[in-house]
């Protein structure tokens, strides 16, 4: 008995994912008859997390629809600024993203970061326990199933990972409030307070603190100060000129 074939087209978009031989347009692709929609674009290399809306036929389709003989199926990436329902908008970045994490946690984006490689499942499972959009590289790792939610990251450097994450999520931006060791949201801090962590030079020519009460961490507007204040007012801008 034959298989089913569908005609499937990706979007541009989406073409990082997919071979060559089906970028561009349409392209057969055989099915078993049972496995969802969703099943079958993953098969085909997608994650769905990559994936906005899908139609069969022209008609909008969901993730469970079992496609079948014949259908002209359209994949389409996820629109943005991307909506992530049910929780605040919180992240979790895997080991490869260090960079991009103290980023937006210069921000003031709640970003948890794993600096060691803990594997695929134990970030999923952390992703659905604390209900954190898994943000990463491993495109193996956005196909995992007990994820709540991932996205992924498109480039290597991380002035355009950060330009991307903030255009396709659109995060409340609140800079200089949040630990980029930790996460922990910054207090206020007096020169006794962080005495200890200062050399006397420091102690003589800062008197505006901060400290992390998770970590500790002393702030002051130090040596690299002027290069963070670049990247946060470069942002600023951009997210004043994009609204």
């Amino acid at each position: 008995m034959n298989r089913p074939v569908v005609r499937i087209a990706f979007a541009p978009e989406l073409a990082l994912f997919v071979p060559a031989f089906r970028r561009g347009g349409h392209t057969e692709a055989e099915t078993d008859g049972a496995s969802t929609l969703g099943h079958v674009v993953e098969s085909l290399g997608v994650p769905l997390t990559e994936v906005g809306a899908l139609t069969v036929d022209g008609t909008p389709a969901p993730t469970s629809h079992v496609p079948g003989d014949g259908e002209t199926i359209e994949v389409r990436p996820v629109a943005r600024p991307q909506e992530v329902p049910g929780a605040p908008l919180r992240f979790l970045l895997d080991v490869h993203l260090g960079t991009l994490a103290r980023r937006l946690r210069l921000l003031g984006v709640d970003a948890a970061y794993e600096s060691t490689d803990i594997g695929d499942p134990a970030l999923a499972a952390r992703s659905a326990a604390e209900r954190r959009v898994l943000l990463s590289r491993d495109r193996g790792l956005l196909h995992r199933r007990e994820l709540w939610a991932g996205a992924y990251v498109y480039s290597t450097r991380p002035e355009e990972q950060l330009r991307d994450v903030l255009a396709r999520f659109a995060p409340e931006l609140r800079p200089w409030t949040r630990c980029t060791a930790c996460n922990g949201m910054l207090t206020e801090a007096t020169l006794d307070d962080v005495a200890e962590q200062l050399h006397s030079g420091t102690r003589r020519t800062y008197d505006v603190f901060a400290r992390c009460p998770d970590c500790g961490r002393a702030y002051w507007k130090g040596a690299h100060h002027q290069h963070l204040e670049e990247i946060v007012n470069q942002v600023l801008a951009e997210h004043d000129a994009a609204s």
